[in-house]
């Protein structure tokens, strides 16, 4: 079966720190662009976050530049996202999602069922 499955969503104070991890299975994650999607109450699917298949080329939704760091781990099959400086802002269910195709984050994120897989979602709440 395939799957993305996120974890290390929580409640954290402004300033504070998380990381989330995407685990797949059924196919091989490394070859594929990868991708963390959030969205926030009442509002419409934004893009954090982008990784390409060997590592090399990542990108960040400027509002996340410079605090959030995406990566991936091909012998575990997995992409993380580490959080720093987080924002009230921030909060929001974050999504990871795998296309072989490369989405540019200038343009506005297709349906879901448009990737290749979607994950169920974590959610992550930034409050005092």
């Amino acid at each position: 079966e395939v799957q993305l499955v996120e974890s290390g969503g929580d409640l954290v104070h402004p300033g504070g720190s998380l990381r989330l991890s995407c685990a797949a299975s059924g196919f091989t994650a490394s070859t594929y662009w990868m991708y963390w999607v959030r969205q926030a109450p009442g509002k419409g699917l934004e893009w954090v976050s982008a990784i390409g298949s060997g590592g090399g080329y990542t990108d960040y939704t400027d509002s996340v530049k410079g605090r959030f760091t995406i990566s991936r781990d091909s012998d575990k099959n997995s992409l993380y996202l580490q959080m720093n400086r987080l924002k009230p802002e921030d909060t929001a269910m974050y999504y990871c999602a795998a296309d072989s195709r490369w989405w540019s984050l200038l343009n506005a994120v297709p349906t879901r069922e448009a990737f290749d897989y979607w994950g169920q979602g974590n959610q992550v709440t930034v409050s005092s």
